[in-house]
């Protein structure tokens, strides 16, 4: 359902597009669109899951790195099917014939994204999300904190937010502080593969994703993009984030005294404001808030 919503409200897909893209009927689709929670309804399955479909992550994997590379460098449908039945798939070269041809049918009618050299991603594409642990006197006491950073990953603007745990009540209230001093929200988020986001970690990127973590991508109608195991480079721009503000942020905030979490979020988040005005590491002549 999130795909759906994202599609219809955020890209603008004609609902009969929709159903050719999904292979739902334009009633199923619209009925979709008016639940007003994020829970995607269950129906029966109408056919029995392609022998196929257990590798399907694989052979994605494969398609999409050889995406990149020169043609007469690219894996063949027959390489591929000779590479997973040498790992155990029982099926037929047709069916995974097929699977790569459809895969690049879909690529085909992909919308493609304009290109800017000197940006990796394009302003509003995406932002990453990370927790530090950081500790500070509260109330008299010295106390163990979980600290949410959402970074912009154009424009380099971030946002700090500090709470007792990382509950899915405090990953939501990050994302909606944040997304509110942003004024807007990117259409992609970069994450680990942190336990309130993704109950089970599948071969490559699939990914048995959180319920309450999809309904809140599916409200703000963002694509939840996850890291490949032991790949924390991939979101380095956020974890770059944690170790610098520990030194700009955090070294200060823990030699003070604060009344409450709430006042010391309060001057986290003037902390952030103030580093808006930083030049962008990129466009030397523009702030990091010229560019937000």
């Amino acid at each position: 359902m999130a795909k759906i919503r994202r599609m219809y409200f955020r890209e603008k897909v004609p609902l009969r597009e929709i159903a050719r893209r999904t292979g739902l009927s334009r009633n199923t689709v619209r009925s979709w669109l008016r639940q007003t929670d994020a829970v995607e309804p269950k129906y029966p399955k109408r056919v029995s899951p392609s022998v196929v479909d257990e590798w399907a992550a694989q052979l994605t994997g494969w398609l999409r790195a050889d995406s990149h590379r020169p043609k007469r460098d690219r894996r063949t449908a027959r390489f591929m099917f000779e590479a997973i039945r040498g790992e155990g798939y029982a099926g037929s070269y047709g069916r995974v014939s097929a699977f790569v041809r459809r895969w690049h049918e879909e690529q085909a009618e992909t919308p493609r994204r304009k290109a800017y050299v000197p940006l990796a991603f394009e302003p509003g594409e995406a932002f990453q999300f990370d927790w530090s642990c950081e500790y500070a006197f509260i109330g008299g006491l010295r106390r163990r904190l979980e600290v949410a950073h959402v970074k912009l990953n154009a424009s380099r603007a971030f946002w700090l937010v500090a709470y007792p745990t990382q509950s899915h009540e405090m990953l939501f209230d990050a994302h909606a502080r944040a997304f509110a001093a942003f004024g807007g929200v990117p259409r992609r988020g970069i994450y680990d593969n942190m336990k309130t986001a993704v109950d089970k970690v599948g071969r490559g990127k699939e990914r048995a994703v959180n319920a309450r973590f999809e309904a809140m991508c599916s409200h703000y109608l963002f694509e939840p993009d996850f890291c490949n195991r032991a790949a924390g480079w991939e979101k380095g721009i956020v974890e770059k984030n944690v170790q610098d503000r520990r030194r700009q942020i955090w070294h200060e905030a823990a030699l003070r005294r604060w009344e409450t979490l709430e006042i010391l979020n309060e001057w986290v988040a003037g902390q952030c404001r103030e580093a808006w005005h930083m030049r962008h590491p990129q466009w030397p002549e523009l702030t990091v808030e010229d560019v937000l």
